[in-house]
């Protein structure tokens, strides 16, 4: 399974915001679209990621001012990306080498969507659950003939 198949499972709603803005209110975001990552843009151009791994790590190190600090502070520069015709496989091992459970997808400058470790794991459990199905019905419809040999 290619990773544009994941993200045409998924579906491509993106949530976005810019490095200026503060942390406060990319929880907001977060929290209210019940999301895990938002992808920050910069005058056009991807510029970082910020996932609630940054945003505890910058509430430990901003303390009681935590909420001042902008998203720029927090993101996560240059986060490692996946390409649409990337493998599942090669997927997960670039999530699981890098400890990035959010992956932005991208083909060349144009952010297509965002794939979670979730939505891997749904993918995968889909396609085993087709698979099984197939089985199965290749197994029911068996030819009589060939089952008593």
């Amino acid at each position: 399974m290619l990773v544009s198949e994941i993200l045409a499972i998924k579906g491509k709603v993106l949530y976005t915001i810019a490095p200026n803005r503060s942390l406060s209110e990319a929880v907001t975001i977060m929290t209210e679209q019940d999301v895990g990552s938002l992808v920050v843009f910069d005058k056009g151009q991807m510029a970082g990621m910020l996932t609630f791994r940054e945003v505890l790590q910058a509430v430990h190190r901003g303390g009681a001012d935590w909420a001042a600090l902008t998203v720029e502070q927090a993101m996560l520069a240059g986060p490692m990306v996946a390409a649409p015709n990337m493998e599942m496989d090669e997927l997960r091992r670039l999530m699981v080498d890098h400890h990035q459970r959010y992956l932005p997808v991208m083909d060349g400058t144009t952010l297509l969507g965002v794939v979670s470790f979730h939505d891997v794991a749904k993918a995968v459990l889909e396609e085993q659950s087709f698979e099984n199905r197939m089985l199965k019905n290749y197994i029911r419809n068996w030819p009589a003939e060939e089952a008593g040999r």
